[in-house]
């Protein structure tokens, strides 16, 4: 293979260029659809915990500022009982009190799955969201 970029080179006239291109450095802003739609998907993410929101923070930040500011808005509210959530799970395999952690972790996912959906809901309209229980850990 790479013989025939080596060749492809050649028969370009020694130009040094491959036959595989990069993606420019500089991404496209966001439309205003597209940044309503990740700043939705960023709270809807929270269903699955911190992770879907830290992707599209560390993504779409620079792209759109509404998913700027709701994706950083879900980060700050899924970390925290994503951490709890973890723990509790670790917890689940000690023997005499694993039962009363995994109701913990269970109880957890709902409610961080319950106020993610109603976050998404509204930042789906165009309105920001804040959610009443915040530690805002990122600025």
């Amino acid at each position: 293979m790479a013989e025939n970029a080596r060749d492809h080179r050649d028969s370009q006239g020694g130009q040094g260029r491959s036959e595989y291109h990069g993606v420019p450095a500089n991404a496209l802003p966001l439309t205003a659809s597209e940044d309503r739609q990740w700043a939705t998907l960023a709270h809807f993410g929270g269903i699955l915990g911190c992770v879907p929101s830290l992707l599209i923070y560390l993504i779409f930040r620079d792209r759109g500022p509404f998913t700027a500011q709701e994706s950083k808005e879900a980060l700050n509210f899924s970390l925290p009982p994503t951490i709890a959530a973890v723990v509790a799970n670790i917890l689940v395999f000690v023997p005499v009190i694993g039962n009363i952690f995994a109701v913990i972790a269970t109880l957890i996912w709902i409610g961080l799955t319950c106020f993610s959906v109603a976050a998404g809901i509204h930042v789906n309209k165009g309105q920001p969201h804040r959610y009443p229980y915040n530690l805002r850990w990122i600025k």
